[in-house]
């Protein structure tokens, strides 16, 4: 798996990424304590509906950041990205007020709607081997997972020397080695698309990689997957803070615990994902995975409503859902990389992924904390196991495997050629 980072440019972005990683991993520990601070027992209302800004940023920005991908250098946008990220990071410890909050991340997560999928559409082309992308792919989630594993475990430690808006720092400066990173290597210059690729307007521009996700049937379905792994990362995003507090009376750095126990299960199944894939295939990996969290989550839910404290059986299920949800993300890129072959096409893919994927989150974040903070953890609990149950269905029922050679790339030349053939009439 590592004998990808022998390639110059790749070993310094994926350490950007994993120093930009641990900084958020530090802001996310951080951001739930001044959330308990602020709000106390409204913590999770709070935290569901400033995660649900940052879904509204994802949302809205990625698409149009897509469209302008093949016009901008690629350096300057992800040096760019992580500097803002970097000012506000410095901001939030002087928050006072609960709207301060969602201003503030707002602006931080448009940031990262430019960076991420941009970051995303590069790796393919500065590894454009199948067997070294699949390699970037496994290497990238296990980063994610040392942020969910190492971060709070790092955020814990310094909480016993440091308060914790002084977190935020970490923070930034790790936006800052991000940005230095990338700007010590030379990336790809973004393809042009092809005449009629994208119809003209920047509207049409954002909304054709969202026209590619309805062309393939893998596209299709991992429309669905999107929203199982909504399900399980909303309910411990959102409502792990309330449960170690209050529903278990542990330590703030039991909230780093659990958090870790989620970014441990996670990583153990990146480091086995490579092989795997090889023999299997992505289909055989993602859709069984999307099924584990509806029964995870259902027991957790039935445990929370009777009363049950047993903080073992928590952090054992934290870890099974980050399994599952790291078996159903890793191979997202191979997904859309397969189906979608054009190389200009891909920065719009990405773009489009990163977009839609974050509307399940947006459903569900503000869902979590909504009802954890009205009806109770355990409803939550179970409201988001009948959501990702209903999520893994609709997976298994849009991703036939007699369907799933089908690319989104055959969906581009019929487009082209109606797109030809209007302005032949037009000029006629």
């Amino acid at each position: 798996m590592f004998s990808v980072l022998r390639n110059r440019t790749y070993r310094h972005l994926f350490t950007a990424q994993v120093i930009a990683l641990v900084g958020t991993g530090l802001a996310t520990v951080a951001l739930s304590l001044l959330a308990y601070d602020l709000a106390g027992g409204n913590a999770s209302a709070v935290l569901g509906t400033a995660l649900a800004v940052k879904m509204v940023a994802y949302v809205g920005i990625a698409p149009v950041i897509g469209a302008f991908a093949d016009r901008i250098p690629r350096r300057a946008l992800l040096v760019a990205a992580d500097l803002l990220r970097g000012v506000v990071a410095l901001a939030l410890p002087f928050v006072t007020e609960v709207w301060q909050i969602y201003v503030l991340i707002f602006l931080l997560q448009s940031a990262s709607a430019a960076f991420t999928p941009t970051f995303q559409a590069t790796i393919p082309e500065v590894l454009p081997a199948e067997r070294d992308y699949t390699r970037a792919l496994s290497l990238s989630r296990l980063a994610y997972d040392m942020e969910s594993l190492f971060s709070p475990v790092l955020a814990a430690g310094l909480l016993t020397l440091i308060t914790y808006d002084r977190l935020f720092l970490g923070t930034a400066a790790g936006f800052v080695a991000s940005a230095a990173l990338v700007v010590s290597v030379a990336l790809p210059k973004p393809a042009p698309r092809e005449e009629g690729a994208d119809g003209g307007g920047v509207f049409a521009k954002a909304a054709y990689g969202m026209k590619l996700f309805g062309s393939a049937p893998q596209l299709r379905a991992l429309l669905a997957i999107n929203l199982a792994v909504a399900a399980a990362g909303a309910m411990v995003v959102v409502n792990t803070v309330v449960l170690v507090r209050d529903h278990f009376a542990r330590s703030v750095g039991d909230v780093s615990l659990a958090l870790g126990a989620f970014g441990a299960g996670s990583m153990a199944v990146a480091l086995a994902l490579p092989r795997v894939l090889e023999r299997v295939g992505d289909r055989a990996v993602m859709l069984p995975a999307a099924f584990v969290p509806a029964p995870v989550l259902a027991v957790v839910g039935a445990g929370l409503a009777a009363g049950v404290r047993t903080w073992p059986a928590l952090l054992a299920a934290w870890a099974v859902l980050g399994a599952a949800t790291s078996a159903m993300v890793t191979p997202t890129g191979r997904l859309i990389r397969g189906a979608v072959p054009g190389r200009a096409d891909l920065p719009a893919a990405f773009a489009a992924q990163f977009s839609l994927s974050h509307v399940a989150w947006l459903l569900t974040y503000p869902l979590a904390g909504y009802l954890a903070a009205r009806a109770g953890t355990g409803v939550a609990a179970g409201v988001l196991a009948a959501i990702g149950l209903a999520a893994a269905v609709a997976a298994v029922l849009l991703w036939r495997p007699a369907g799933a050679e089908r690319t989104a790339g055959s969906y581009l030349p019929a487009r082209r050629e109606r797109l030809t053939r209007d302005r032949t009439t037009t000029a006629a």
